[in-house]
Parts: C-alpha cells; sequence; structure tokens
C-alpha cells in the first residue's frame, strides 16, 4: 500500500485572491480624499484589499478608528450595490452601484455656510 499526499490546494479559477480599487476607483476617491484634506477635515487614510472586500479608510488623526469607510464588495453587485460609506459607528450612510453617486455623501460635510 502506497501513500499519496493530496495535491496542493489550489483556489477555483477566475475568483481573485483580493478585491481592489482600480485606477479610476481610486482617482474618484483621492480627489475627495484632497479636497477634504484642504477643507482641514481628513488628515490620513489606509487601503485594506481583502478577500471579499477593499476598504479605504479616512482618519482625522493617523492614531485613531476611521471616521469614514468606502467599501467594494463585489459579492454585493446584484443586490444593494457594489459600494458603500460606513461611518465611524458602524451604520451604513449610502450604498450603491455607482461610487460618485455614493460619495455625494461626504461631498455635502464639506459644504458649509460661510459666516
Amino acid at each position: 500500500m502506497t501513500v499519496q499526499s493530496p495535491p496542493p490546494f489550489r483556489p477555483a479559477p477566475g475568483l481573485p485572491d483580493e478585491v481592489v480599487f482600480d485606477r479610476a476607483e481610486l482617482g474618484i476617491i483621492l480627489g475627495l480624499y484632497g479636497r477634504m484634506v484642504a477643507a482641514g477635515e481628513w488628515r490620513d487614510y489606509a487601503l485594506s484589499f481583502l478577500r471579499e472586500a477593499a476598504v479605504f479608510s479616512v482618519f482625522r488623526r493617523a492614531a485613531e478608528h476611521p471616521v469614514y469607510r468606502i467599501e467594494k464588495q463585489p459579492r454585493l453587485r446584484g443586490r444593494q450595490g457594489i459600494y458603500a460609506v460606513i461611518g465611524m459607528d458602524g451604520r451604513i450612510l449610502k450604498r450603491g452601484h455607482d461610487l460618485k453617486a455614493v460619495l455625494r455623501i461626504l461631498e455635502r460635510r464639506l459644504i458649509r455656510p460661510v459666516d
């Protein structure tokens, strides 16, 4: 009797190892980030590329919890939408299929009345 080792595990073909933002998506997100930094609202950001989601986290200061998270979850493509903006407390502020439309919730916070 011969003992053979099992073949190495290979993920299913066509499935990505991690979800990422493409160049156009990052351009839109970093454009908003630049405007918010110029307004003094945001100071730092972090990127996380996971198996099921890509996350762009925004911070007021470097050593605290993110103020907002912009998430891309492709598995929700047919449901609520692939993009979401999540607040510090974990509430979903906006979800949708169009990144620009979802990010408008954050641009409204940039518009303030002038005294």
